[in-house]
């Protein structure tokens, strides 16, 4: 059975850091994607970043190029956004997501009915 668990969520203050984990069971990570999305109340599901465990490289959404890292964990079968610099905004739930068709990060990777497998999510407040 397919299981992704996001943890590590919580309140950070603006211009401050967060390192998200997004654990998989019943697959092994080895060239299937990993996406990240953020949902705030109210407001439509959006597209983070987009990871690819067959070369370790990510594909960031533009507005946030160069704050998201994402590193993987190969014995824990889990993937690490690092997220820097973050924004004051309303409080947002962020979901790890993977279809185990999909290798690369290609341009429909940004649209949430790509996916087949969700984690429950994980709250992240950035707010002084």
């Amino acid at each position: 059975q397919v299981q992704l668990v996001e943890s590590g969520g919580g309140l950070v203050p603006p211009g401050g850091s967060l390192r998200l984990s997004c654990a998989a069971s019943g697959f092994k990570l080895d060239y299937q994607v990993i996406a990240w999305f953020r949902q705030a109340t109210g407001k439509e599901r959006e597209a983070v970043s987009c990871f690819m465990s067959s070369t370790n490289s990510t594909v960031n959404r533009d507005s946030v190029k160069d704050h998201v890292t994402v590193s993987r964990d190969t014995a824990k079968n889990a993937v690490y956004p690092q997220m820097n610099n973050l924004k004051a905004a309303d409080p947002a739930i962020f979901y790890c997501a993977t279809d185990l068709t999909m290798v690369w990060c290609a341009s429909p990777w940004f649209r949430p009915r790509e996916y087949d497998y969700w984690g429950q999510g994980t709250q992240v407040t950035v707010s002084s």
